[in-house]
């Protein structure tokens, strides 16, 4: 195996994309009520205008507005009272010059008026007359029709992750199922003869499969199905088999381990063994996540997490997380906000560094309070709310400095 050749975040995403951009991911159907999570495949257009009526935000009068001016509690405006409307109904009545009608809180909003008085504004004098109290301005207390979503307008984008809040606007436009991409199968498989899993008896110098478990989750979240999750001693042909085999039941393979230069790290060759262009990518310019390799088998791509939990994760999210939004179109959708930096950070010139985080607020000001631990330290992971990168051409950030917080 060479040494680490290692390449920046930014050549490495660049050629993550080169290398797969013509790998496609199929489409499917599915019913609004199972697509939270799922990324839309194409754009959902209204098909009419919402809401498709002008309606009233309040129980109240419907009215000329223009016949409220001036009017208050000592001086109100007397309106003829025409009728109400029906809530589900449409309105029958018009009103007409010194009229009013009673309008309840989503009804329709009758012909000739432009706005509703609030009912705690009025006072219902008999069976035929209403005191208007306060004035109105000529819309007001009123959606009229297409102010929320115009017809033939784009409302959700393609590569949006569909989220309960979606699923009202999809709702609102009659569609019951939408199109989204398939999720992309994974394989996770850790390496090591150190690695058990949780479910094993415990013994001395043997290692929990930590990673399997954390990746598992971080690909459900990714909204990509894991097909399998496999630990496999340091044996290379066995590993070898077990890396085909998931090549062709899957769109992406993850090995956590075996990415270093140890003799017994086999994840470079054997990739390299494979049919394919091979390992593309040997080392990132990063901190944690240096032993990173990356490499490409039957079209597929293969990913060569570290071993260490926090570096494992780290790369997950700068380059696996890139690889899948570009296959399902997903805009960047990272969350972050501003915080100001408890304590100088210092970094390792030449390596862009990602500095785990706690966030707490002081005088209703966020700060940033840097988590110290090494790479192998599963507690810091649980500890922070996220991370904070430093530029490889930057020595370190001071103590005061605004930096941007990348939410986990």
């Amino acid at each position: 195996m060479d040494f680490l050749k290692v390449i920046s975040t930014a050549k490495a995403k660049d050629l993550i994309s080169e290398v797969f951009k013509d790998y496609k991911i199929g489409t499917e159907s599915v019913n609004i009520l199972s697509s939270v999570g799922r990324v839309l495949s194409e754009d959902i257009h209204a098909i009419y205008d919402v809401p498709n009526f002008n309606r009233s935000t309040v129980d109240g009068y419907a009215v000329k507005s223009k016949e409220t001016f001036g009017c208050s509690d000592s001086l109100p405006s007397l309106l003829e009272y025409k009728g109400a409307v029906q809530m589900g109904e449409t309105a029958s009545g018009v009103v007409n010059t010194s009229e009013t009608i009673y309008v309840p809180t989503g009804g329709m909003i009758p012909d000739g008026a432009d706005s509703v008085v609030m009912i705690e504004y009025t006072d219902k004098l008999d069976e035929s007359n209403v005191a208007i109290n306060k004035a109105v301005r000529p819309g007001e207390n009123v959606i009229y029709k297409g102010d929320d979503i115009k017809e033939c307008s784009v409302v959700l984008k393609k590569g949006r992750k569909i989220t309960a809040q979606d699923i009202g606007v999809i709702a609102s436009l009659s569609i019951s199922s939408v199109n989204v991409y398939k999720k992309p199968r994974i394989t996770i498989i850790s390496t090591g003869d150190e690695i058990v899993d949780i479910t094993e008896k415990e013994e001395s110098c043997k290692v929990k499969d930590i990673n399997g478990y954390v990746l598992y989750a971080l690909v459900e979240k990714s909204s990509c199905e894991v097909v399998n999750k496999l630990i496999v001693n340091d044996d290379f042909n066995k590993l070898k088999t077990t890396i085909e085999e998931a090549i062709k039941t899957s769109d992406l393979v993850l090995l956590s381990g075996g990415s270093s230069v140890g003799t017994k790290d086999y994840t470079y060759d054997i990739i390299n063994s494979l049919n394919g262009r091979g390992v593309f990518i040997n080392g990132l310019a990063i901190k944690p996540g240096k032993p990173t390799i990356v490499g490409e088998a039957e079209g597929k791509p293969i990913f060569g997490l570290p071993g260490h939990p926090v570096s494992a994760i780290t790369v997950y999210k700068i380059l696996v997380e890139h690889l899948i939004c570009e296959m399902l179109s997903i805009e960047n959708d990272k969350l972050s906000v501003d915080a100001i930096l408890e304590t100088n950070l210092h970094s390792s010139p030449g390596k862009e560094t990602y500095q785990l985080v706690d966030l707490i607020e002081k005088e209703k000001v966020k700060i940033a309070v840097p988590i110290y631990g090494a790479s192998g330290l599963i507690t810091t992971l649980a500890k922070a709310k996220g991370y904070i990168v430093i530029s490889e051409n930057t020595e370190g950030i001071y103590k005061g400095d605004k930096v941007k917080v990348y939410l986990n």
